[in-house]
């Protein structure tokens, strides 16, 4: 019978609390908790399908590229509980986001529930009563066009990376991966570092000085101001600007200054009379900044708040889901008329109506491509609450956050900053007759408009005309605002100069990329979604492309290998405009514009009828030809010096040292950038080995190799095993269980006493040789062995483990030493048998003298073999041995503490039985 009930089904638990507090009785709000279906890797096929047409891609590429979808092993218990609750129910409103990623989480939904019951597409961008009552008045059907999208997009990143991925497995390392945006992302970065490592600073001088008006009219004429040289006898003064990447002069009519001239001119300059040659002064005017997007928030989050891309959707996600902002994920920059009325109220109450223009700004994208969504970033409500009013509510991370898009928003309506900028020529000739002219310029803001409330961060830029450099990723951290307010001059005006000083400088290489920066330059060239922007770089930095270096990214030599690889044997794959092409075609799949099956099989198969027939993915895979890995993973740095990475990481292979016939190898650091790596530092490693590879020999028992290194917790020997070869059609769970199940390298330790540059292959084989065993405890049976461990060499026994006094007795330790050792009372890592406080006296029972000692958890007797703590009525001073050993049999009595084991219950598997497939 009808249960007059209706089950609104949302994506996360976050979200389904919110909104069941808005709706009340007669709504049943469940989570799906992301997605349900997906497509399974390829060896989790039921065994009929593995060697079918979607065997290889769980797609059907022979057949309009049909998915093939299965229900999440860790989504089947929810599944059937939304079943369960669709069967009380006699209507779904399924109320997942509303783009591209939603629009086919309902679609699955609704293909593996099969509802029976009416059916509601639930749509809002902000979690607030007003917009859930909204919602519900405002149903509307399935887009299928969304899902196409979505659904292409999926296929397309599974063809790319089952693909790709397996090239990269057998030719440079396992377990890497390579992706339709991750690996266009991973080239500007690695193109950034080789701009730099080619990159040759230059040096160049100027002149600055401190000027004052000679004879002030009034007090507006009065105070200093820097002024910088631009000109020498008529020519300009060269800047960073005017050298190439070369360190070559590449301005023309520019006058380039050394040290010598640049001091000589000072000198010349110092009784010169300086006179103010002209004053332009222009009205200033600056709008406020739109109001968020996806990247937008990431970018000025990293820029003002140091919050990584993750950090930065996460706290949105937060923020979204218990009803403070609205939806996160949004290429728009609009925002609602209530929004805007929201907005210039606020701006009115707390700044002042002149704050607000007459008329509400209207914000537009100038992204084409623009899809995922709604509105912008802001406040949710129809009236905003300050950062004031949710201070109580939010803290940390998701109060800095709400109160940057609060500012955003806000300020996106207020009025222009308004004031006036003033740029001043000054100069002087020299005792040597050389005509000297420096400028000076400032801003005075008269009105401060939307600055009173905010103002946009910058990305650190390059730095080589003599401006302070800031390190890599900085930025203003938030308002600029600092104003160079000039006194009031007129031309003709004398100048006094408080001092004059010559200035050398030297041109600096571009800067590295940050998370916000990198997300716009994706942005920029088109490449990518906001939505996805922070998982991009989150792969990148967890596959090990890219490190970060305080806000810089740095790429890692693999990321050389790797890109290497995609530039010269799938140029097309990670080619900028070609990949923004593909956005594109994918936004006019996702307006019904074009067919995705058509745009599929171009892009898998080729085009004849265009004549790129050869130029699809899998003639691309298909006619590799012969790689050569050796090369793909080798990097020239100069004198016969070459850098590989190798499996273990990257090292350098050099010529033989003088009167050697053997080349060199050595560990490159992991804390040593790639534009860091120059010639003299390759040397310099090579010739000292005490960051690198030492190849001490071969193994007699094994015939491996036995190097030498210096790793993260210092230096230790190891043994260098073939690279497993590995079936490149193995799922990533499946690399991952062959990997773990492969023979592992023997390491050991180096001791203090020895260093790295002398170690012998006799002391790597004796360090190899550990754990060593002792012997065999009569009483108990069990092995003792000798071991080094991170805290120095101890001895084992079961579960017992005691300290050893040096290095040297894990070679030297003998059985009878090893039994005196453990029948010593133990002691604590590093610790001597701490005194007893009072001695009681014989035991009656055992026999063995019994003390009192002070413990971990209080005072206690002991004779050695049983332990008892002393009872709060028990003191130290006053405990006799008949107490004593009173408590020693009750101890005795109760035998040894049963030590309880957490037991977890294993997931029963079962096989994934076929899902209904599209």
């Amino acid at each position: 019978m009808p249960s007059g009930r209706k089950l609104v089904i949302v994506e996360s638990p976050a979200k389904a609390r919110t909104i069941a507090g808005y709706l009340g009785d007669g709504f049943t709000v469940e989570a799906s908790v992301g997605h349900i279906r997906d497509l399974p890797q390829p060896s989790e096929l039921p065994a009929d399908m593995k060697k079918g047409p979607f065997g290889k891609f769980a797609v059907d590429v022979d057949n309009g590229f049909a998915p093939y979808y299965v229900v999440d092993a860790d989504k089947k218990k929810k599944v059937a509980e939304l079943k369960r609750a669709l069967k009380e129910s006699d209507e779904l409103y399924l109320a997942t986001d509303e783009d591209r990623e939603g629009e086919a989480i309902a679609w699955h939904l609704l293909e593996e529930l099969k509802p029976k019951v009416p059916v509601k597409r639930m749509v809002f961008h902000e979690i607030t009563r007003e917009a859930i009552a909204r919602a519900l008045e405002n149903t509307r059907t399935l887009d299928e066009r969304l899902v196409d999208a979505q659904e292409t997009r999926r296929i397309l990143d599974r063809l790319y990376g089952y693909e790709v991925s397996p090239v990269l497995w057998r030719k440079v390392r396992q377990g890497l991966s390579a992706g339709r945006v991750q690996s266009v992302a991973t080239r500007l970065v690695v193109e950034r570092e080789r701009e730099r490592m080619a990159f040759r600073p230059a040096d160049y001088w100027d002149v600055r000085g401190e000027f004052r008006v000679s004879a002030p009219a009034d007090e507006s004429a009065q105070g200093a101001f820097p002024a910088r040289l631009v000109q020498v006898d008529g020519a300009r003064v060269a800047t960073g600007r005017d050298f190439d990447d070369q360190g070559r002069l590449t301005g023309r009519g520019v006058v380039h200054l050394d040290e010598g001239s640049a001091r000589s001119l000072v000198e010349g300059l110092a009784d010169a009379a300086f006179e103010v040659r002209s004053v332009d002064t222009k009205p200033y005017t600056r709008k406020p900044a739109m109001p968020f997007t996806t990247s937008t928030l990431q970018q000025e989050a990293s820029r003002k708040l140091r919050m990584s891309s993750r950090q930065t959707m996460r706290t949105a996600q937060s923020l979204y889901e218990n009803g403070y902002i609205t939806y996160m994920r949004t290429d728009s920059p609009s925002l609602s008329t209530q929004a805007t009325d929201a907005a210039r109220r606020q701006a009115a109450e707390l700044y002042g109506p002149e704050f607000v223009p007459d008329r509400p700004r209207v914000y537009a994208t100038k992204n084409k491509g623009a899809q995922e969504a709604h509105e912008a970033i802001r406040p949710a409500g129809d009236s905003f609450r300050t950062p004031a009013q949710v201070a109580r509510e939010l803290s940390g991370d998701q109060f800095r956050l709400y109160e940057l898009i609060w500012k955003r928003t806000v300020a996106s309506q207020m009025a222009d900053a308004r004031g006036s900028t003033a740029s001043v020529r000054l100069g002087a000739v020299a005792t040597d007759g050389r005509d000297a002219e420096l400028a000076a310029s400032g801003t005075v803001i008269t009105f401060r408009g939307f600055l009173a409330a905010y103002e946009e961060g910058r990305d650190s830029e390059r730095y080589g005309d003599g401006a302070d450099t800031p390190s890599e990723g900085a930025s203003d951290g938030g308002e600029r605002k600092g104003e160079t307010r000039l006194p009031s001059m007129a031309a003709g005006d004398a100048l006094s100069p408080d001092r004059l000083d010559a200035e050398g400088h030297t041109t600096t290489p571009p800067p590295r990329y940050t998370e916000a920066s990198l997300i716009r330059a994706l942005e920029e060239r088109g490449i990518g979604r906001p939505s996805t922007y922070a998982a991009t770089i989150s792969v990148i930095m967890d596959r090990g492309y890219v490190l970060s270096r305080g806000q810089a990214l740095v790429p890692s030599w693999l990321a050389f290998a790797v890109i290497r690889l995609l530039e010269e044997h799938f140029d097309r794959l990670v080619d900028y405009d070609f990949t923004a092409a593909m956005e594109n075609d994918l936004d006019q799949i996702a307006a019904g514009q074009v067919d995705r099956v058509e745009w599929l099989t171009r892009f898998y198969f080729g085009d004849a009828s265009r004549g790129d027939a050869g130029e699809g993915l899998h003639q691309l895979v298909e006619d590799l030809g012969d790689i050569d890995a050796r090369e793909i993973n080798s990097v020239p740095i100069g004198e016969g010096i070459t850098l590989r990475v190798g499996r273990y990481g990257p090292y350098l292979e050099g010529p033989p040292a003088e009167g050697g016939t053997e080349s060199r190898r050595a560990s490159v650091p992991d804390d040593l950038a790639p534009d860091e790596l120059t010639v003299a530092k390759a040397l310099e490693l090579l010739e000292t080995q005490a960051d690198g590879d030492l190849v001490l020999g071969e193994d007699p028992s094994t015939g491996t190799t036995i190097v030498a290194r210096s790793g993260r917790y210092g230096p230790y020997v190891t043994e260098l095993l073939p690279e497993p070869e590995l079936d490149p059609s193995l799922s990533a769970a499946a690399r991952k269980k062959a990997l773990a199940a492969a023979p592992k390298p023997r390491t050991a330790s180096l001791f203090k006493s020895m260093q790295l540059q002398t170690i012998t292959l006799d002391d790597a084989l004796r360090l190899l040789s550990l754990p060593r065993v002792v012997g065999v405890d009569p009483e108990s049976g069990e092995e003792i062995t000798a071991q080094n461990g991170r805290y120095g060499p101890y001895l084992k026994k079961g579960t017992d483990s005691r300290t050893l006094a040096s290095e040297d007795a894990l070679f030297d330790v003998t059985l009878e030493e090893a039994l005196a050792i453990y029948a010593q009372p133990k002691r604590g890592r590093g610790a001597t048998a701490a005194a007893p406080l009072r001695e009681l006296g014989d035991d009656p029972v055992s026999g063995k003298p019994v003390v009192v000692k002070d413990g971990r958890f209080g005072p206690y007797v002991t004779d050695g073999e049983t332990n008892a703590t002393l009872r709060k009525e028990d003191a130290v001073e006053s405990v006799t041995l008949e107490r004593a050993a009173e408590l020693l049999a009750e101890k005795r009595a109760r035998g040894p503490v049963k030590k309880t084991r957490r037991t977890t219950t294993a997931k029963k598997t079962t096989t994934r039985k076929p899902a209904a497939k599209k």
